[in-house]
């Protein structure tokens, strides 16, 4: 098996004019009990743009998606630091109320995970617990995230129906729709796709190259092609650490790294 250079990166910083920084994060490491599962890691993500994250498996890409709003902190032994900037404020700082960051930082996940209710009641429940009521309103939020996920003419007709009875691409386009309900900035997705069919992952492909004009979006993926199709920036992960930072195109045919070269070429390891 080859081995790699970890010293050798190349990061670009995105700090130029007529670009606006989402999200950040500095030094950040993550550690599981003595298992250094992130090493340091400093990326900006630019806004309204999409940025997949890639790399071997464990090799630590999910582990930072999942810190960028602190679902790790759910993990027993888990420690984290350095710092997750999110509008001037440090998201990993003990005083930020974690669920409410979250209403600003979405996710979805890698399987579908409706919830056990209708589709309407899907998209509304963590509404109702925000405390929106009004009957109007939650319908106007329901229409207009699913037309924003593409699945609006298909469920409009059956907003009652279980959100279990929908395929499972469909029900990603709804899981995606309930996370843009709350209205983030930012949009997590850890491998979306990677259960779905071809037909459904194209499906969700287009709809998440559509939502960057309303929001930033991160993704993790193992599709080398989808990647390359849909993401504006691509960061290589190895080892814990980003080997590579840079704009798609040139990741995946100029890149700088020889890692990063065997990785998208598929003559790594």
């Amino acid at each position: 098996m080859k081995t790699y250079n970890l010293d050798e990166t190349h990061i670009i910083q995105l700090e130029e004019k007529n670009r606006k920084i989402a999200l950040s994060t500095d030094d950040l490491h993550v550690w599981y009990g003595d298992n250094e599962a992130i090493k340091g890691v400093s990326l900006q993500f630019e806004e309204n743009k999409i940025t997949s994250l890639i790399g071997p498996s464990g090799c630590g890409k999910s582990t930072y998606l999942r810190s960028l709003n602190r679902m790790n902190d759910e993990i027993d032994g888990t420690n984290i630091t350095g710092k997750i900037m999110y509008e001037n404020t440090d998201v990993n700082s003990k005083i930020v109320d974690v669920y409410e960051m979250r209403k600003h930082i979405g996710m979805v996940f890698q399987r579908p995970n409706p919830f056990s209710k209708s589709i309407y009641g899907n998209i509304t429940f963590a509404l109702k617990q925000h405390g929106i009521k009004d009957k109007k309103q939650l319908d106007e939020i329901v229409e207009t995230s699913l037309k924003q996920a593409a699945l609006w003419d298909q469920v409009k007709d059956d907003l009652n129906k279980s959100a279990l009875a929908l395929s499972g691409g469909q029900q990603q386009r709804l899981c995606i729709a309930r996370a843009i309900a709350m209205k983030p900035d930012v949009l997590l997705l850890d491998e979306p796709a990677s259960a779905l069919d071809p037909i459904s992952t194209s499906k969700v492909e287009e709809t998440l190259i559509n939502l960057k004009e309303d929001y930033t979006i991160i993704i993790v993926t193992h599709n080398m092609q989808q990647a390359s199709r849909i993401s504006d920036y691509t960061a290589f992960f190895y080892m814990g650490q980003v080997m590579e930072y840079d704009k798609t195109r040139k990741i995946f045919t100029r890149p700088k790294i020889q890692a990063t070269d065997d990785y998208v070429s598929g003559h790594f390891g």
